[in-house]
């Protein structure tokens, strides 16, 4: 999947992760794995080499290709990787909706560039995806991604009691959604 969406006025694009993202990836990674590590499940020493990298990158390929997730690199223009997005678990039928999960390198954080980022994401959700619904579920106490969904449009609908084993414990997470009518105009509605 060729596709390039650009947010200059953010100074960022986002794009699909392909193989040859993969050293830039386990870059990402590497440089945030103390600062990511409260806030994702843990991981093996395995996870952190370029095969594993690698591995993730194939099968989201392959997800794409089946509509069942959307792997994202986020750019700054310059084509540093500072971030990933995807939309997983995409469900079609009657459901129509897919979960949102994203990281940004700490360094980069508190600058816009994931807003800016889940905004291109959701355009493409609702536009191009025609999915009626994306959802997220963040732990109770991670207020930057809670600021992030905030200024995207969600809204909050509740508490998901000990819902992910986040860094070993099962963790409260907060859910949260936006509908494809919270942003199109009201003729895609």
């Amino acid at each position: 999947m060729t596709l390039t969406l650009y947010h200059t006025s953010h100074g960022i694009y986002i794009s699909p992760l392909e193989l040859k993202d993969t050293e830039k990836l386990l870059e990402l990674r590497l440089n945030n794995r103390l600062t990511h590590e409260p806030f994702e499940p843990k991981r093996d020493e395995q996870f952190y080499t370029l095969e594993s990298q690698q591995r993730i990158i194939k099968q989201r390929l392959v997800d794409a290709q089946e509509d069942k997730a959307y792997m994202f690199g986020v750019y700054l223009l310059d084509g540093q990787l500072i971030g990933q997005i995807t939309l997983s678990n995409v469900s079609r039928g009657v459901a129509q909706y897919a979960d949102l999960g994203y990281l940004m390198d700490h360094r980069m954080q508190a600058k816009g560039y994931m807003t800016a980022a889940v905004g291109l994401v959701l355009g493409y959700a609702f536009r191009a995806l025609g999915l009626h619904r994306i959802q997220a579920a963040i732990l109770l106490h991670n207020e930057a991604s809670r600021r992030v969904l905030e200024k995207s449009g969600f809204k909050p609908e509740g508490i998901a009691r000990r819902y992910l084993k986040i860094n070993g414990q099962w963790q409260d997470h907060q859910t949260y959604a936006i509908l494809a009518e919270d942003m199109l105009p009201d003729e895609h509605k």
